[in-house]
């Protein structure tokens, strides 16, 4: 072992913060502890968002895990709150020069989209992390949204298999880990496996307290303790970009997929399972304000961004203005309206009684 590694090792034992050059923290191999006093939280409104919420989750401040409930260590699935993590490999890819760009043609890689003809062979990397591809159904790539899991999985597949060139056996292995959960040191071996190869590859196994790690890597714009894993360009527009009202929600008429199409999750055809509300920006959700000049989460500061799986239950959000994350798993949270309670109770706790 080199000295310099040695060095990088003691650093880890003796000193699990790590402490970025502007002053920031980051944990090392283990999260530094704080309790909500320390860093100006209400411990009495943490309870009482724990009891609203349920499950189990954590909060982090300042960069020091100050607050859990139930088992945060435990990894689990976080159905569509994966979808950041697919945002962010394939700005990573972009950056690193394996795709052209967002605009360009996803049929490059996968060229069965050219054989369906017409609209298909025009979606573009863009429009599969916007969910305005329109693949599987009738309208043309970047004129509707449309929540689908089936363009969902075309996504994954053509990301991590061909332009990463990975297979579902090794892409913890060869990309997740090297490239993003090895880095933020995760402590519960995140998988995007985690119902093995056989049963909807690509859902995302992770735990809250990791998952929080990934919210700290953008609430500090992609740069993670010195070391820049995302450029800050494309850290920032991933979380503040979020579709504009005029862009409508599908009609939902079924057109021809790919022979063999797999889905993440619904079987439904067509699927259509939401509005954006003004508030998705690159499979983030955000605090836009919706069609009917409606705040997305009316109790929370504006800049608040999040990934949320199963309408509210599996969930992580990042309040920058309060430098606060929070993540929850298995929550009583299934509503827009339960969201804003449980992100509101979390924005309470940071005033003095």
């Amino acid at each position: 072992m080199g000295k310099g590694s040695l060095h990088e090792v003691l650093a880890l034992v003796l000193f699990p913060a790590l402490v970025g050059a502007d002053g920031a923290v980051f944990p090392g191999a283990t999260w530094e502890a704080r309790t909500p006093a320390d860093v100006g939280l209400r411990a009495s409104k943490l309870d009482e968002l724990r009891d609203f919420a349920g499950g189990r989750g954590c909060v982090v401040r300042h960069g020091y895990m100050v607050y859990s409930w139930g088992d945060a260590t435990a990894r689990g699935d976080v159905a569509s709150a994966v979808k950041p993590w697919y945002a962010h490999f394939l700005f990573r890819a972009i950056e690193d020069g394996k795709i052209a760009g967002l605009d360009s043609r996803a049929a490059e890689f996968e060229p069965r989209l050219n054989d369906l003809g017409g609209k298909n062979g025009d979606i573009t990397w863009r429009h599969f992390a916007t969910q305005t591809s329109c693949y599987g159904i009738t309208e043309a790539p970047g004129t509707a949204f449309d929540y689908n899991d089936w363009q969902m999985s075309l996504f994954f597949d053509t990301l991590f298999l061909r332009v990463y060139g990975a297979t579902w056996d090794n892409v913890d292995d060869t990309v997740l880990h090297p490239l993003l959960t090895d880095v933020l040191q995760c402590e519960d071996d995140p998988t995007f496996m985690d119902f093995g190869i056989d049963n909807r590859p690509g859902r995302l196994g992770v735990s809250p307290r990791d998952f929080a790690r990934f919210g700290l890597l953008y609430l500090h714009r992609g740069s993670w303790s010195g070391r820049r894993l995302l450029s800050e360009a494309s850290a920032v527009m991933a979380v503040t970009s979020p579709l504009p009202n005029t862009i409508p929600r599908a009609s939902g008429e079924a057109a021809e997929m790919i022979p063999g199409q797999r889905s993440m999750g619904s079987l439904t055809i067509p699927d259509n399972q939401c509005d954006h509300i003004g508030s998705y920006s690159f499979l983030w959700w955000t605090n836009g304000i919706d069609r009917e000049g409606k705040r997305h989460w009316p109790d929370v500061p504006e800049d608040a961004y999040g990934a949320f799986g199963h309408g509210g239950p599996r969930a992580m959000v990042v309040i920058p203005s309060l430098d606060l994350i929070i993540s929850w798993n298995d929550a009583n949270i299934e509503s827009r309206e339960a969201e804003n309670r449980a992100l509101g109770l979390l924005v309470q706790t940071t005033r003095v009684p």
